[in-house]
């Protein structure tokens, strides 16, 4: 008998003699395991007597590109214990759609480890007593998503779930080449070279709500194709189909061919119609750009521009990517048709002088 306690014991460090670790004896099977509860928010592990508790926002964080954010993360004990307890600390954020998981950052008493592109860029905030809140400063695009906040105490570990969202505009985009021309990698770099990525079912959903009506199909983040439509009409799925999101199902990444849509978030910059003395060629209007300080706009910063900082110009311009659009926020005559959004001409002759062109410049 005392072999086997050896044995059952030489696995388990800093336990000696007695199978309890930090002076608190665990749930034997006897007594059923662990609880666990599994709300996104509020989870619990159980000690003989006592709980881990371990407590995140149930709604998600909103905010913006180049912002500091805090994710909110607190522990306690029920009942209360009267000593503390030394713990460790682990945040990272879950894998979306087959991308692996990213370890963010560690912690054991004061001393910390980030990882990755957050090295420099997350702290832990402990300002109250077992506070283990994540401070994340410059969010990039890459930065939303669903981050867990795990605390290990001995053989206990208990977590809770943050999701973080950037506030921006789903937009749909087709590339110069035309309509239906892109596999899912190719959509992906589309959107990136719009400063830009691939939306979320979410937002796409979201951006539906708030009004967004287009009937050709495009890629999503989990590699299905959607469209939203909020007027419905006979090309676009037939009249006896409600208002709603279209969905082709899971395409293959490769084979298959579509259009994209594309998540831009809010600027930290600043997008302007150049104010020029004649109409440009598109070569012409990225010299333009450059020779004011700035650089040719991309489609993803003209919608931010529209949709968050209220850019409203009735002229034509060249962007990035070859195209034409302008921005409208107040419909008007001689402006297009009569809601709100940015226009498009197409992909004009680069050598054509008939427009403008819209610039950005960093802050």
């Amino acid at each position: 008998m005392g072999l086997l306690l050896l044995v059952l014991l030489c696995p388990l460090p800093c336990v000696s003699g007695l199978p309890f670790y930090n002076g608190f004896y665990y749930s034997n099977g006897a007594h059923g395991a662990p609880g666990r509860n599994p709300g996104k928010g509020h989870r619990e592990g159980l000690f003989n007597g006592v709980r881990l508790v371990v407590e995140t926002p149930e709604e998600p964080l909103f905010t913006h590109r180049g912002a500091s954010v805090t994710l909110p993360c607190h522990y306690h004990y029920e009942p209360a214990l009267a000593s503390p307890r030394p713990v460790r600390i682990k945040w990272w954020k879950l894998s979306e759609n087959g991308a692996p998981e990213q370890d963010v950052l560690v912690a054991i008493g004061q001393r910390h480890r980030s990882f990755g592109d957050y090295q420099g860029r997350v702290h832990l905030r402990q300002d109250k007593a077992r506070q283990v809140s994540l401070e994340l400063r410059d969010l990039q695009l890459e930065d939303s998503g669903r981050y867990r906040c795990e605390v290990i105490d001995g053989l206990e570990d208990e977590s809770g779930l943050v999701e973080l969202e950037l506030r921006g505009v789903v937009f749909p985009y087709q590339p110069p080449k035309g309509r239906y021309q892109l596999n899912f990698h190719e959509a992906q770099q589309a959107c990136e070279e719009q400063d830009a990525m691939v939306a979320s079912s979410e937002q796409l959903f979201r951006a539906w709500e708030e009004g967004l009506d287009w009937c050709n199909a495009g890629w999503l983040q989990d590699a299905s194709v959607q469209y939203p439509i909020a007027l419905p009409r006979q090309p676009c799925g037939g009249l006896g189909l409600a208002p709603g999101v279209r969905s082709y199902g899971q395409r293959h990444r490769h084979l298959h061919h579509y259009d994209v849509f594309c998540f831009a978030a809010a600027l930290k910059g600043h997008v302007y119609y150049l104010e020029h003395p004649e109409k440009l060629t598109l070569t012409e209007a990225r010299e333009a750009c450059q020779e004011d300080g700035a650089h040719i706009a991309k489609v993803g910063q003209l919608f931010a521009a529209w949709k968050f900082r209220g850019l409203d110009r009735c002229d034509a311009g060249w962007l990035a990517d070859g195209s034409v659009r302008y921005p409208v926020v107040h419909p008007r005559p001689n402006c297009g048709p009569p809601e709100p959004g940015v226009r498009s001409f197409g992909f004009p002759d680069p050598q054509s002088r008939s427009y403008g062109v819209y610039c950005y410049r960093q802050r």
